[in-house]
């Protein structure tokens, strides 16, 4: 596949001057991306318009300065396209997998992704430690499990972004109750890259309001918060001990 030949005039305008670095990541995808089995070979002559766009587009919806979580991202997709359309954006991939944490890493390291982290875990994992305005996500789980994993990770007033396509809205409407439960105060369906795609995304935007994970992932913030006071107090007298005796 010529991924250069084959990239669409909207790929210019997306990523800009960045445009170079969106052809070499569509070919890793064609290529490494394929033999581990990120992407299904199926895929390859699609890349572009399917994958690639389809993701970057998502960066209309991001504040200025913003940071980002895309939840189980896989090969990338759609936190590398959002990366690259939207450099001032800082961009945590956080994936459970090693064999795709370790394409991710190669992938940032050859792109040189200055606001991109690869980061090994699972949300659930990250809840207390890890705090974003928005968290992404394209094809992990149905909505009201996506909700249960991604709402808990943002800050207050924060907004979940899910592509979803042609369910977005049944799973919205099957979701809203579990919704208002996470904390969420608005949902919507909402499409992006009219006029600069062919067919544009489907994004399912839910924002947060005060508490954002409801009042489970409050307590777990707080317990998290609470073992990093103590364990820094800890250090800190254990450090003054030190220091008293090395004065002595």
């Amino acid at each position: 596949m010529d991924v250069l030949a084959e990239a669409p005039a909207a790929a210019r305008e997306v990523f800009g001057d960045r445009f170079d670095a969106a052809v070499r990541y569509t070919e890793l995808l064609a290529t490494a991306g394929v033999r581990r089995g990120l992407i299904g070979p199926r895929e390859v002559p699609r890349l572009w318009d399917r994958h690639v766009l389809n993701c970057a587009v998502l960066a209309e919806l991001l504040p200025s300065g913003s940071t980002v979580c895309d939840v189980g991202s896989g090969a990338g997709l759609p936190g590398i396209p959002v990366a690259l359309a939207r450099p001032d954006v800082s961009v945590t991939l956080l994936e459970p997998l090693l064999r795709r944490t370790t394409f991710l890493e190669e992938v940032v390291r050859e792109l040189a992704l200055e606001n991109v982290t690869v980061l090994r875990g699972r949300a659930e994992e990250m809840v207390g430690k890890l705090a974003v305005d928005v968290v992404t996500a394209r094809a992990v789980a149905p909505l009201d499990r996506l909700a249960g994993w991604g709402m808990p990770l943002l800050r207050p007033h924060g907004q979940m972004l899910a592509l979803k396509g042609d369910s977005a809205e049944q799973e919205l409407a099957d979701s809203r109750a579990g919704l208002a439960k996470l904390g969420a105060v608005e949902w919507s369906v909402i499409s992006v890259g009219e006029g600069t795609l062919e067919t544009s995304t489907r994004v399912v935007q839910v924002k947060a309001g005060e508490s954002p994970g409801g009042v489970k992932a409050a307590t777990r913030r707080a317990k998290v918060a609470r073992a990093g006071r103590n364990a820094g107090a800890k250090n800190g007298t254990t450090a003054g001990r030190g220091g008293r005796r090395r004065s002595r």
